[in-house]
């Protein structure tokens, strides 16, 4: 039998750095030749008969993966051999024409619906001056059989199926769709050889980090609503696949090359809108739903388009009869959404980094444990664990809970909060208001294994106080050895702390904080000098023992971080906050949304307003300071200088006084008769007989 190893299809596919594109894009180029291989052998069997056999103990990739990007990233897209950026349609269609199989996704981006109409249109086209057998692959929607007319008007639970793909009927808003899938099945008539074409109809997607079904993961992880909304009456049945199952169906498609067209790729459920809902809300919220009419779904921010609503909307009963018939697809949800939630939930959290932080906060009374964890929690959007919040939020939800439960009906829920509620008060009344360790520990274990604190994580602060809290809380079995003492087998990882913080600081230290500390904080915290000198001695008696909350994480190989505090200095609280965040990293959920950005960047540009007004108030005050002082300084140098001047000819008129006196007696008579002489005789120089005359009869004797 002659061996033949198989050189990789080269694969189109766009937009590969949109949800779907690139989950098909990353399944293709992880699949590797043979990988699924018929159980039965009958391929093996046509092989041979062929005299030929494909090689895959190499493990050989089947594929090469190349695609368009709307954006550049910084993402390292390993599954895509080459990436395409905003590339012409004249220097894009030799890449299409390059490759093997062509596939072009319309399911999300209405802009690539007109680019795959182009491209089935211009390889078509191009037919001749292939090098070799070519396939397109569309991947449209359910949502062009969304207004289909019922297969039986009396039967109205038969289900579509691919066989009667041309009495689909699209949705008015996916009239493109459908006639892109008329041409592509039009195109691979021509010359099914040389170039085959082929429509997957894909459900509704989910898994990974979800698209579709998004907000109402979302909404429930962040558990800011109390009831996560159903949009419509939620009874419409909504056909899905997941999207590994949709990649494997193209795979199929690609290898098998069956003699038809159209695919319909559904999974075996008829899950209604309603039931996804609540079962992701059960998974990751408050468990309660509320219906809320479609025209709301419009109004919020977390669907970007229009078709994304009508399609959460839509309402089919779908079955893929061509894939069950002719393909061994090896699935990974085929029931569906519903039955599959756990394995999606912890998909939706892998793929989008959402994965809790848990922190067990340790140390003296008075350390500033409080002060530390509502600083990690502000820092890492956490829940805050402190043992009196924690108790009074249980009683009061069990109170909620036997309240509102229907007498008439039997609830063992209610049943059981009754019981709880009765247990923990009446152990309260008998401790003098504090719970025994088995339902402190009962309780604690309730709260952190609530969705809350398993979807963002939380911060256990001061709990547990003994290695038998620690042991109960965290242990989910134990074992007893041949002695007879019991040993930790396994933990439970999902409350199980990742970090552990052991703060500590001198007993001088702590007895000036609660010295200093106001009255009030005193009474809040129970730090009365007596009773705050107890629980310290009582905190380093139990700290001394071979069983500590701390030996009980050392035999888990976890490593606390120990952080000694020397002052209540702020800078060294800041230098003691930033070393907790480097250690446990940057945060593990949802950035600030766009309602959030937006506010936050209002806020900015409020604030930067605010500031800029207030240092032009501030200016123009300055200035107006500054001349009022200009004005004042100008009042006073003119009067200073007039009365200056004032004072300079008062100087000057008393000085010229004597002088004055003299003229007028001496000069000014003898002056007068010579200009009166000079008038009279006219002398030819009047100037020099005045002087002569002056002289002559000058009254001093020189």
């Amino acid at each position: 039998m002659e061996k033949v190893k198989q050189s990789p299809k080269r694969v189109f596919i766009n937009n590969v750095d949109s949800y779907a594109s690139k989950y098909i894009a990353k399944f293709l180029s992880d699949y590797v030749v043979g990988a699924f291989a018929d159980p039965d052998g009958d391929n093996e069997e046509e092989e041979e008969e062929e005299g030929r056999m494909i090689s895959n103990h190499d493990g050989a990739r089947a594929f090469q993966v190349v695609g368009t990007v709307s954006e550049k990233s910084d993402e390292d897209r390993t599954y895509v051999l080459e990436a395409y950026l905003q590339l012409g349609r004249d220097e894009l269609l030799p890449k299409l024409m390059n490759c093997d199989v062509v596939i072009y996704n319309i399911t999300q981006h209405t802009d690539q619906v007109e680019e795959a109409l182009w491209a089935v249109s211009a390889l078509h086209s191009e037919m001749k001056h292939f090098s070799g057998p070519k396939m397109f692959i569309l991947v449209s929607t359910v949502m062009t059989w969304a207004c289909s007319k019922p297969v039986d008007p009396d039967d109205l639970e038969l289900p579509f199926t691919d066989e009667i793909f041309w009495r689909r009927r699209a949705h008015p808003n996916f009239k493109q769709h459908i006639d892109v899938e008329k041409r592509v099945v039009k195109m691979g008539k021509t010359n099914r050889t040389l170039f085959s074409t082929y429509v997957v109809a894909s459900g509704l997607q989910y898994g990974m980090g979800e698209q579709i079904f998004h907000y109402f993961f979302k909404t429930s992880w962040l558990g800011q609503e109390q009831e996560i909304p159903v949009f419509g009456d939620g009874n419409n049945i909504v056909p899905t696949i997941h999207i590994q199952d949709l990649a494997s169906v193209i795979q199929n498609v690609i290898e098998h090359q069956p003699k038809l067209y159209y695919l319909l790729a559904v999974d075996c459920s008829n899950n209604t809108m309603e039931n996804i809902v609540k079962t992701v809300a059960s998974a990751l919220g408050p468990g309660k739903i509320q219906k809320k009419p479609f025209e709301e779904a419009f109004l919020r921010q977390d669907f970007s388009q229009v078709v994304e609503i009508d399609s959460i909307l839509v309402n089919l009963r779908m079955k893929g009869v061509y894939i069950k018939e002719l393909f061994s697809v090896s699935w990974l949800c085929e029931s569906g959404l519903v039955d599959n939630i756990e394995l999606v939930v912890e998909q939706y959290r892998q793929s989008r980094g959402l994965l809790p932080v848990r922190l067990c906060v340790l140390g003296p009374p008075a350390v500033g444990k409080s002060t530390a964890s509502k600083e990690i929690c502000k820092h890492y959007n956490l829940h805050h664990i402190r043992l009196k919040e924690t108790i009074s939020e249980t009683l009061a939800q069990l109170e909620g809970a036997v309240k509102h439960a229907d007498p008439d009906a039997e609830n063992e829920d209610a049943a059981e909060a009754q019981e709880l509620l009765n247990s923990m008060k009446e152990n309260m009344e008998q401790n003098g208001g504090l719970l025994d360790d088995q339902l402190l520990v009962r309780v604690v274990k309730d709260k952190l294994m609530s969705n809350p604190c398993r979807n963002q994580g939380f911060v256990l602060d001061g709990f547990p106080k003994t290695y038998e809290q620690a042991r109960e809380l965290f242990s989910s079995e134990e074992h007893e050895s041949d002695d007879g003492t019991s040993h930790i087998s396994s933990f439970n990882k999902k409350i199980m702390p990742e970090f552990v913080l052991c703060l500590d600081a001198s007993d001088a230290l702590l007895k000036e904080r609660v010295m200093n500390l106001p009255e009030k904080l005193v009474q809040e915290h129970n730090y009365e000098h007596e009773h705050f000198l107890r629980r310290l001695a009582r905190y380093r008696e139990n700290n001394v023992e071979d069983e500590t909350v701390v030996n009980y994480f050392d035999e888990l190989n976890m490593t606390p971080l120990y952080l000694e505090i020397t002052s209540s200095d702020e800078p060294d609280c800041l230098l003691l906050m930033q070393k907790i965040f480097d250690t446990v990293g940057k945060p593990r959920n949802y950035g600030p949304s766009t309602q959030e950005v937006q506010e936050g960047n209002r806020r900015k540009v409020e604030e930067k307003m605010r500031r800029e007004a207030q240092e032009r108030e501030e200016e123009e005050q300055r200035e107006a300071e500054e001349a009022r002082h200009r004005a004042a300084r100008w009042e006073e140098w003119t009067k200073a200088l007039e009365e200056m001047r004032q004072q300079e000819e008062e100087l000057l008129e008393a000085q010229s006084v004597p002088m004055r006196s003299y003229l007028m007696e001496h000069v000014m008579p003898i002056l007068t008769r010579g200009l009166i002489e000079c008038c009279t005789v006219r002398p030819q120089d009047p100037v020099d007989f005045l002087a002569e005359y002056l002289f002559k009869n000058n009254p001093v004797d020189y």
